[in-house]
């Protein structure tokens, strides 16, 4: 091989290998720059490593940080805790779930009076066997062993009730114990020894109060007793005396003093009344009643004096509604007398008018009525009306300073109303008039009242003459109802235009003015429809007596008109015949005196048990006119022997007496009947007014009895219902 080829080969040769060089150097810088690249990375990942871990570090530094502030702060809430518990007053304690004291206050561990053993670790049983041990606890007639046994058993329960325990020192302690969901026991023992002494003072309080009420009660019976006894004689004297021949002058004085005597009476009742209802000692007596014969009854009472100051009183009596309930009707008609006699005394020109509706519950048989009670007096401020139902209020102004009373009436009908679940409420403008509300709800009776009738064809037209509107209108509906076509007419000049051949009734009001009712049905008889059925009404009882006016109409009524009165008379109309008017208000008349139908030789026995001179006197002039054989005992000792000797056929026994009194004489006279058989009626006659006296009165024997002051027609009454087969007539 040539020299130049082999430097050529070597050249190559050395060239490859400075490639190769070349190549593995290139190599070798990519690997140098991977793992510098790589010890880089891992550099920086050593970096964040060490910041985790000094973080981790730093967190745990923290939370053993946190952790020993939560358990300071902990063992400090733990500290207030406990001393707040210390500083309670009421004992406080705490038990595991197997009755050992964990721990309590100083107030509780107070109560065992400082015995060492009491303290944590202790049972519950032992604690109670100390507190009997030693004598802490006064368990009164029980014995320790029961006290305990009781104890123990409460104490077991799921949730105990809170006790009270009587301490030696006579504090009383309320433990009340609570157990929570691992069976620990929450224990708090709180003295109520101030609260057990104010019970004590309050009922002693009570005490007092109800006998110094005992006593004003006594009082007010006694007062009712001493005052009605001589208003009795009062009141009786003056009754007698207008049966005798007066000139008007003295038929003056006396009805002054009867009327007097009346009204110190009602102003009596409504202290009687308010003073058993602030008792809670009235109570209602319900039984089945007529509510509409109870209503007018109240105006029958009330229509002389709205006669007196020309007021028209007037009733709308809903003819759909029933009249027969179950209630009290003497408080019923005491609340109505009150609102309407007050109507009636703030009223001097108009009207005052009695509403009554009602809707009826089938499902519960009862009936919720609505009455209002509408007048066109002096009115009430506004500002004064929730005053009026205040007790011994009047509204007090210069208007009406002129009416009397005691200021009761409202306060006694809004108690009474209340009393029977009802409401009560009033509307009034001054100067226009004022209109009450009642609302109750009564049950009704088996027997509604009667149903509308259905009257003849030959009465289907009427007219209604009336001055007044409101009237004419009551009426008006009460005649639409009945089925009647009504016209109507104001005055006597219109009625005669009006007046027709279909006319089949004529309604007038007879009290029209300057006569003019009156003068009316005489045109009417002289004109051509002169024999035209006509019914009158009227108020008042000269005009309803009128002989004048009797002959020439069908009917005469009082108004207001009672439902079953109005039809019974349009019926009889219908039919051809002429009613039968009433001449006298609508009033309970005495029973009538019938002859016996044997006579003989002895006279009814009556025997008056009575220690009140001036009462025999008046009992004597009341009976004056009846043919008896009246004697008078004067105590009750003597009532029982006249009772043996005279042998009376009727006794009126009073019932405060010396010696011996009406109760006591009567029952010792149903000893004696005990023995022989017989029964003798014994009234009583009695001044007390207040709860529970008639109960008293019928149970201690008495047959009835009579409130002073007495009533000729009662005593006439009663005499006439027990009189003897075999007897004189009572009529001279």
């Amino acid at each position: 091989m040539h020299f130049a080829d082999k430097l050529a080969e070597e050249r190559r040769a050395r060239l490859a290998a400075e490639r190769l060089l070349e190549l593995k150097q290139a190599e070798l810088t990519a690997a140098n720059r991977k793992l510098g690249r790589h010890a880089l990375a891992l550099t920086k990942q050593i970096g964040v490593t060490k910041a985790e871990v000094a973080t981790v570090r730093d967190e745990n530094e923290k939370v053993k940080l946190d952790l020993t502030q939560a358990n300071e702060k902990m063992e400090q809430a733990e500290r207030r805790l406990w001393h707040s518990i210390q500083v309670f007053q009421d004992g406080f304690a705490f038990f595991d779930s197997d009755g050992m004291l964990i721990g309590a206050n100083a107030a509780y561990l107070n109560i065992f009076d400082g015995l060492e053993e009491v303290c944590p670790g202790i049972s519950y049983q032992r604690i109670l066997q100390l507190l009997t041990d030693e004598g802490l606890v006064n368990t009164g007639e029980t014995s320790g062993d029961d006290w305990r046994a009781m104890m123990a058993e409460r104490w077991i329960s799921e949730n105990p009730e809170p006790i009270v325990v009587r301490m030696w020192d006579d504090r009383y302690l309320k433990l009340i114990d609570q157990r929570g969901h691992g069976g620990d026991m929450v224990c708090l023992t709180h003295d109520i020894t101030a609260t057990v002494q104010h019970e004590e003072e309050l009922h002693a309080a009570r005490e007092r109060a109800e006998a110094a009420n005992r006593a004003k009660s006594a009082f007010l019976a006694n007062m009712s007793h001493e005052i009605r006894t001589p208003m009795n004689g009062v009141v009786g004297m003056a009754e007698l005396l207008n049966d005798t021949d007066l000139t008007n002058e003295q038929r003056l004085y006396a009805n002054t003093i009867k009327n007097s005597g009346d009204a110190l009476l009602v102003i009596i009742n409504d202290v009687l009344d308010y003073s058993k209802i602030e008792a809670d000692k009235l109570v209602l007596n319900p039984e089945p009643f007529n509510l509409e014969q109870s209503i007018h009854e109240v105006i029958m009472l009330l229509q002389g004096t709205a006669r007196d100051k020309s007021l028209s009183m007037m009733v709308d009596y809903d003819m759909f509604l029933p009249i027969n309930f179950v209630g009290d009707p003497g408080r019923i008609r005491q609340v109505l007398t009150n609102l309407l006699g007050n109507a009636v005394k703030f009223t001097n020109e108009g009207h005052v008018t009695l509403r009554v509706t009602g809707v009826t519950q089938p499902d519960t048989n009862h009936c919720a009525l609505h009455f209002t009670i509408q007048d066109t007096g002096i009115g009430i401020p506004e500002n004064k009306i929730q005053h009026i139902f205040g007790e011994f209020n009047q509204v007090d102004d210069e208007r009406n300073r002129e009416f009397e009373g005691t200021g009761l009436g409202l306060a006694i009908s809004k108690k009474l109303i209340e009393l029977m679940d009802g409401e009560i409420w009033v509307e009034s403008v001054v100067g226009e008039g004022s209109c009450f509300g009642i609302r109750l709800q009564l049950p009704l009776t088996d027997d509604h009242g009667p149903t509308l009738p259905d009257l003849p064809d030959t009465l289907r037209r009427a007219l209604i003459v009336d001055g007044q509107t409101l009237n004419r209108e009551i009426v008006e509906k009460q005649l639409q109802t009945l089925g009647l076509v009504v016209d109507t007419a104001q005055t006597p000049q219109e009625a005669l235009e009006k007046l027709s051949p279909e006319t089949d009734l004529v309604v007038c009001d007879v009290d029209l003015p300057d006569d003019q009712g009156l003068q009316l049905v005489r045109d009417m008889r002289l004109g051509p429809q002169g024999d035209v059925p006509i019914m009158m009404l009227s108020a008042s009882p000269a005009m309803i007596a009128n002989p004048e006016l009797q002959s020439m109409v069908q009917s005469v009524l009082t108004k207001p008109v009672p439902r079953q009165e109005l039809c019974t008379h349009l019926n009889q109309i219908a039919a051809g015949e002429k009613p039968v008017t009433p001449l006298a208000p609508r009033v309970q008349a005495a029973a009538p005196i019938e002859k016996p139908q044997e006579i003989t030789e002895r006279k009814m026995r009556i025997l008056a048990a009575e220690d009140n001179k001036t009462n025999q006197l008046v009992f004597r002039k009341m009976v004056k006119t009846l043919n008896i054989d009246l004697q008078f005992a004067n105590n009750g000792l003597e009532a029982v022997e006249a009772y043996q000797s005279f042998a009376p056929d009727l006794i009126f026994m009073d019932i405060s007496m010396p010696k011996m009194d009406g109760k006591e004489a009567t029952g010792e006279i149903r000893k004696i009947e005990a023995t022989t058989g017989q029964h003798v009626p014994i009234v009583a006659l009695t001044a007390h007014a207040m709860a529970g006296d008639s109960e008293g009165i019928l149970a201690a024997g008495l047959d009835d009895y009579l409130t002073k002051p007495l009533r000729k027609a009662l005593i006439h009454e009663r005499i006439a219902s027990h009189f003897p087969a075999q007897a004189q007539p009572l009529e001279l």
